[in-house]
């Protein structure tokens, strides 16, 4: 058996990283096409994922981004993490990620549901305005990814590398609300514990969602994705898995 270096750089898991930035970025460039000239349209949009990882908007019909994608639904979505950051230094060594893909504004009413909950519980202060006429919840149908992880790291993926399989757990995310309550209820500080098992233990954490691959817990600004060993797709396995993570 061969020693590792002392000094070895950790192997760099695209596919991983790219998982862990769809789903902790709280906020995104969004690049559209406007009209009639063509030039991209950049701006600044907050994000959250639906439960397979599609990133949610929540757009306003007065904002020009939406009425671009209301005529193109071609879109671009910058996403990084500013989570454990640290400050200074040159931001292009830390990762990136960027999609490709296109927007649909959701009407059906079951859908807009189960998007305004994972989004409002990322981003609880949008709750003053979700609801009112002019604003939809949008949700990223993504075809392709690049993930640039730092000075020589990157990688094409396929969208189906990032995104979460839901088979067999369609009735897990479906009860997501019910089940958060449950196990809050159960044991109410559940979130901070593991927050200080994975190194944050300041602050009021609690959990903000989960998916078939892993937990969101959050405090404000802050966000910690905590990756399941293997996926889940019931809610005794949901259970057992986090009362293993502690």
């Amino acid at each position: 058996m061969t020693d590792e270096p002392k000094n070895a750089v950790p192997q760099f898991d695209a596919q991983a990283e790219a998982k862990s930035l769809l789903r902790t970025a709280r906020a995104a460039a969004l690049a559209t096409l406007a009209q009639p000239s063509g030039h991209p349209f950049a701006s600044l949009v907050n994000v959250a994922t639906a439960p397979d990882g599609s990133p949610i908007l929540l757009l306003s019909r007065l904002a020009a981004h939406t009425r671009h994608l209301d005529t193109d639904p071609r879109l671009s979505l910058l996403l990084y993490s500013a989570f454990n950051m640290p400050s200074g230094g040159d931001p292009l060594t830390h990762p990136r990620l960027t999609i490709l893909g296109r927007a649909k504004r959701v009407s059906d009413p079951t859908e807009r549901q189960l998007l305004r909950a994972r989004f409002l519980a990322r981003h609880p202060k949008s709750s003053l305005y979700a609801d009112f006429a002019d604003f939809g919840f949008f949700r990223v149908a993504m075809e392709t990814a690049h993930l640039n992880g730092g000075f020589g790291r990157a990688a094409n993926l396929d969208a189906d590398r990032i995104l979460t399989p839901l088979d067999g757990a369609e009735e897990l995310v479906a009860d997501e609300a019910e089940l958060l309550a449950s196990i809050e209820s159960a044991e109410p500080r559940l979130a901070h514990r593991l927050a200080t098992a994975f190194g944050s233990s300041e602050g009021a954490w609690q959990m903000i969602g989960f998916d078939p691959e892993g937990l969101d817990i959050g405090d404000g600004e802050r966000l910690i994705r905590i990756a399941f060993p293997t996926p889940v797709a019931t809610s005794s396995e949901l259970r057992r898995t986090i009362a293993d993570l502690l």
